[in-house]
């Protein structure tokens, strides 16, 4: 459950298909948090948005006794960041291409 900028989560000690896949990554990186259901990939793409559109230091602070799953929410995090930062790099990459393409063309 979301307690504001916080999602407190419970490791269910197995695994749940498509709960950390490419598709939920996918699907939390078009929504600010809180539009959809708690989930440790919107607290992470709520960094990245902080991060990167309005240049805020970001910190995410895992708790947890041991065994709750602090190093897989920490990976799981990592991964979202990489992906997202991935992503950004290949659209740039395609702009910049776009941009090239069109001086071409317009020359």
């Amino acid at each position: 459950t979301y307690i504001g900028s916080i999602v407190a989560s419970v490791n269910p000690y197995k695994s749940i298909p498509g709960l950390y896949d490419c598709a939920a990554m996918e699907r939390y990186s078009r929504h600010h948090m809180g539009e959809m259901a708690p989930h440790i990939f919107a607290v992470a793409n709520e960094c990245y948005r902080c991060l990167w559109k309005r240049h805020d230091n970001q910190c995410i602070l895992i708790s947890g006794e041991s065994g709750a799953g602090k190093t897989e929410s920490t990976k799981l995090i990592l991964k979202f960041l990489s992906a997202m930062s991935q992503h950004s790099l290949e659209l740039s990459s395609k702009e910049k291409a776009s941009c090239v393409e069109q001086a071409i063309l317009e020359s």
